[in-house]
């Protein structure tokens, strides 16, 4: 189903296809609708399944018809574990609020930054991203008031329990109207996820998105044992010697990330790299740029991952090894899709080789492994 199905204002579904996404993920494509008519709405869905857009697009939707007034009265308020993820979910709003006609006002506001600045400027916010102990704070110093809140989102609900917010939830809701929408994301549907969903939610739609598995059967997979200060050359000698043209290399660390990336743009091959610490225009330019072709190599960590899902995606390679086996499955998981065959190449140093026997013997499949040492030598 194309995104021009879901009953989406045309300004922004035809950002949506500006930006290259054609159809939407699953939980969005359950999502959206059901946010559109006003229910309410338990979605359990990974990291990286799309869920921001899930909530982020039909509320936007739903404010074009708003008439709204300047006061410190919030509208939609969206609660969030972290500062990361606050910053986040704001530039999701920004790059779709900024096309319409009549654009909602959208701050985040969070901890372990002067509260000042953000109490001067709630004043008018229409749409609320905050972390609970700082929306508590900000509502002790009379800086805004919840009593007109009409759709409450808990986004990776789980996180922020595991975090120690119960109380601040808690104490939030009972400051909150009766009357309102309310949805909740988590990646786990938990015990206390499960008790949070009790009190808040009202005859959900409930959303069970599974992530999909990867067929390895249809993924050809190669290993070498490299040194570390020999990755960087192997790499640029495969993608160079093979001729490929779109690469997806995973890396330990954005530090690593953005440095392997360097590399490869010094010696003439397109790459850029994406992580957490890259803006959202940034990484979603970069991704678009990677699925039309243009960009050869993607150079990205665990965290965004989940977030990348390219249909034709020819080769994966691991710079570095994941954590988990469930974490190498799931990188390598990113070719490979919709039966097409795809390659992973993986590197490992002599202090890797241990857990790649893991990782091998958790996947029940043995990967020839070449010298890669021994090639960059011979360069």
């Amino acid at each position: 189903m194309p995104f021009s199905k879901l009953n989406l204002n045309p300004e922004l579904t035809k950002k949506l296809i500006s930006k290259g996404y054609e159809k939407p993920y699953p939980i969005q494509q359950q999502a959206i609708p059901a946010i559109l008519k006003g229910k309410d709405v338990l979605g359990i869905a990974q990291t990286g399944s799309g869920k921001t857009a899930s909530f982020v697009l039909p509320i936007l939707n739903n404010f074009v018809n708003k008439n709204t007034e300047k006061n410190r009265l919030v509208d939609v308020l969206i609660l969030v574990p972290t500062r990361e993820l606050a910053v986040q979910v704001e530039s999701v709003f920004k790059e779709f609020n900024q096309v319409l006609l009549r654009p909602a006002i959208v701050k985040s506001v969070y901890g372990g930054v002067s509260i000042n600045p953000q109490m001067k400027s709630l004043y008018g916010v229409n749409i609320l991203i905050a972390t609970p102990g700082r929306l508590i704070e900000l509502v002790d110093s009379k800086a805004l008031a919840l009593s007109k809140v009409s759709v409450l989102v808990l986004d990776e609900a789980d996180k922020m329990l595991n975090l120690g917010f119960k109380d601040e939830m808690d104490r939030i809701f009972q400051l909150l109207p009766q009357n309102r929408q309310n949805l909740l994301f988590s990646a786990t549907l938990s015990d206390k996820v499960n008790e949070i969903k009790q009190i808040v939610l009202r005859k959900p739609i409930i959303l069970n998105i599974k992530p999909k598995e990867a067929n390895l059967d249809i993924i050809e997979q190669l290993a070498y044992s490299v040194e570390p200060e020999r990755k960087g050359p192997l790499l640029r000698h495969i993608v160079k010697k093979n001729e490929l043209k779109q690469v997806l290399v995973f890396t330990s660390s954005t530090f690593k990330a953005d440095n392997v990336a360097a590399k490869l743009r010094k010696n003439n091959i397109q790459a850029t790299a994406i992580h957490s610490k890259k803006s959202q225009g940034a990484r979603t330019s970069a991704l678009v740029k990677f699925k039309e072709g243009t960009l050869r190599v993607l150079v990205t960590t665990d965290l965004l991952a989940r977030g990348i899902d390219i249909e034709f995606l020819p080769c994966v390679i691991n710079f570095e090894l994941p954590r988990s086996p469930k974490d190498f499955i799931h990188r390598i998981g990113r070719t490979g899709r919709a039966e097409n065959p795809g390659k992973a190449i993986t590197f490992f140093c002599s202090e890797e080789e241990h857990h790649f026997k893991v990782i091998q013997k958790k996947m029940k499949k043995e990967i020839e492994t070449l010298d890669g040492d021994k090639i960059v030598l011979s360069l």
